[in-house]
């Protein structure tokens, strides 16, 4: 049975739809190796053939910012619990045109603007030095099962099959004159917690990819400022969508 590990929000975990839904302490064997305890502890469900791991990166209840999740110890307890692959689900701030609110990216490319982050397994400390190889951030293949499922849902909002993320710091909302510098550097949409998140999955060699829901325009790219209430309304809106992206991809890897 595919194992898929799913890392988001709080509200991914709500499904009716699941079975055998059971739920995992923070591992000891994380604990073990002396990285501290990932964000949360995990929850375990199986839909259509599929197990489903579900951890969600700010905590239950949300309460790390970006900059403080152990992102380490969260990758290591999904690798403990026998993940095969990764998606992630992020909020971002719409820097291209077609990023609209309720929007989908499955971005193909990334740039990290974030400091001070332990970003590796491989400091000399807990691993001996290594390097990866980072060229292309995302597992390919999981990215087109991601677009295969969201071009059968035809969501009404849309999606875009790639795009660069731009990885900021956090937690605070950007400037106006960040946001500028980022689309000079080529970025489509912009959050907070997209790095270390990636290399570290590539580090364990866990296929991983992300999906970012859209949740504002952002800094300069409206006449308005951003009003963290209607983020949240979408961010309610948004999570309804991914879940079917959940289910369809389900349904994708029960026929292969």
């Amino acid at each position: 049975m595919k194992t898929i590990a799913i890392i988001g929000g709080t509200g991914l975990t709500e499904f009716s739809e699941l079975s055998n839904v059971k739920c995992h302490a923070q591992e000891s064997k994380v604990l073990d190796l002396g990285l501290g305890c990932p964000s949360s502890a995990i929850t375990e469900a199986v839909f259509n053939g599929t197990r489903l791991l579900f951890l969600s990166r700010h905590g239950h209840p949300r309460a790390l910012p970006p900059h403080k999740i152990n992102y380490r110890a969260n990758l290591l307890a999904l690798q403990a619990l026998g993940a095969d692959e990764i998606i992630a689900v992020n909020a971002a701030g719409g820097i291209s045109t077609h990023a609209v609110a309720g929007h989908l990216v499955i971005p193909d490319q990334l740039i990290d603007y974030t400091h001070g982050r332990e970003n590796t397994f491989f400091d000399g400390a807990f691993r001996p030095l290594d390097h990866v190889e980072f060229s292309y951030p995302y597992d390919e293949g999981l990215r087109q099962r991601i677009y295969t499922a969201l071009k059968q849902l035809a969501l009404p909002l849309g999606f875009s099959r790639s795009g660069v993320y731009g990885v900021t710091q956090g937690p605070r909302l950007e400037t106006i004159a960040e946001i500028r510098r980022l689309e000079q550097d080529g970025c489509d949409v912009v959050g907070m917690t997209g790095m270390p998140e990636a290399v570290l999955a590539r580090e364990l060699e866990i296929p991983y990819a992300s999906v970012c829901l859209v949740v504002n325009p952002a800094a300069g790219k409206t006449s308005q400022e951003i009003a963290l209430e209607e983020i949240h309304a979408v961010l309610i809106q948004g999570m309804v969508e991914i879940k079917q992206l959940i289910f369809q991809i389900c349904g994708i890897n029960s026929s292969e």
